[in-house]
């Protein structure tokens, strides 16, 4: 079959092969043909090693597709069901999960990631963040798996599991916004305008997007914001929305250090600043003592918007149907397996007009 291999960190593209295996799917395993997989700016981290990865290993984490065979264990899923596909699934029996934080699960989180999930010329080959959705198959856990009604495009099915769950469930879950609050959102990406939506969603009375790229001002207007800014000029936006006693949310989606600092200013005494954005480990930022201790801000990480994907992949499939979530919007370009590497280039480049590419996967 086809995928698009990283042949060590450090790669600018990817080397779209025909040699290319998957492994034999186990008792708790399925295997699943892929027919769309969003692709997002981690996976181009990945490539650099911004984040964690490891080579050769085929590239993506954010999918969908169909079930073509389940392993003697599998009983919630059947081969022919439309799934989503979850990078951080679930046990249901680590320490964590029964916690009540299944994205934090030990389990698969760390067996899937560092365990091969396919052959690349014979030889063992890993898949990132324990997918690989720019491959025409997989096999992941049977957790990872969530089945979705047939009606949801795949394209859209495709962008709920990284994008839209980490964006829309950063507002919901991590930060739980109450109607009526202000919000800022400082990155106006794909992720970036998952959050937007979900502000929107929560009932937030004034939202606006933070970005340099002017063009993308106008995707966020779009999508809810309702102000549009520059770095620049987001101290007068926020003098003139909260009179400048600063948002209630400030929510951070690039992963910059600069970014997260100025999240952190821009939440009011006693507000939220809800870091979203997947920054490397070189990204150190600095707060004084006094300055946390008199301004009694929260600062709060959202990994994978605090999402339970057995719980929220339906809550977003419900938004969607309402009317309340615009997941066919989102996506700016579709493109084809061969064509990958354009894809990249053109997010590593900040190509202003890209919210979410879509690779996708001919049926057969």
């Amino acid at each position: 079959m086809r995928a698009a291999v990283l042949k060590q960190i450090g790669d600018p593209e990817l080397d779209v092969r025909s040699d290319v295996a998957t492994t034999e799917v186990g008792p708790d395993e399925v295997r699943v043909r892929v027919r769309a997989s969003g692709i997002c700016h981690s996976d181009l981290s990945a490539m650099s090693g911004g984040l964690p990865a490891l080579a050769p290993g085929i590239m993506g984490h954010e999918g969908a597709g169909d079930v073509i065979a389940a392993g003697a264990r599998v009983s919630h899923i059947r081969e022919g069901d439309r799934v989503v596909l979850s990078f951080v699934p679930p046990c249901s029996r680590c320490a964590v999960c029964l916690n009540g934080q299944p994205h934090l699960c030990e389990v698969h989180t760390v067996n899937a990631f560092v365990s091969p999930r396919f052959e690349v010329g014979g030889e063992p080959a890993f898949g990132f963040a324990g997918c690989g959705t720019f491959a025409e198959e997989l096999v992941i856990p049977s957790d990872a798996a969530v089945k979705v009604d047939d009606d949801l495009p795949y394209e859209a099915a495709a962008l709920i599991g990284c994008g839209v769950l980490t964006g829309v469930g950063a507002v919901l879950n991590t930060a739980e916004v109450e109607p009526g609050s202000t919000v800022v959102v400082i990155g106006c990406g794909g992720v970036g305008i998952s959050v937007i939506q979900g502000a929107r969603i929560a009932g937030a009375s004034r939202i606006v997007a933070v970005d340099p790229a002017v063009t993308k001002h106008e995707a966020a207007l779009r999508f809810g914001a309702t102000h549009a800014t520059t770095p620049d000029g987001l101290a007068e936006v926020r003098q003139e929305v909260t009179g400048g006693r600063g948002f209630d949310y400030a929510f951070e989606v690039v992963g910059l250090a600069a970014t997260i600092r100025a999240a952190y200013d821009a939440a009011r005494r006693g507000g939220t600043a809800v870091i979203v954005g997947a920054g490397g480990e070189e990204q150190e930022v600095e707060f004084t003592a006094q300055e946390l201790f008199i301004n009694d801000k929260n600062i709060v990480p959202s990994f994978y918007g605090s999402a339970d994907p057995r719980r929220d992949t339906g809550r977003m499939v419900e938004l969607w149907r309402a009317g309340l979530l615009d997941l066919e919007g989102m996506i700016s370009r579709r493109l084809a397996l061969a064509d990958i590497n354009d894809g990249l280039a053109a997010l590593r480049s900040g190509d202003n007009a890209v919210v979410r590419q879509v690779v996708t996967f001919d049926p057969r």
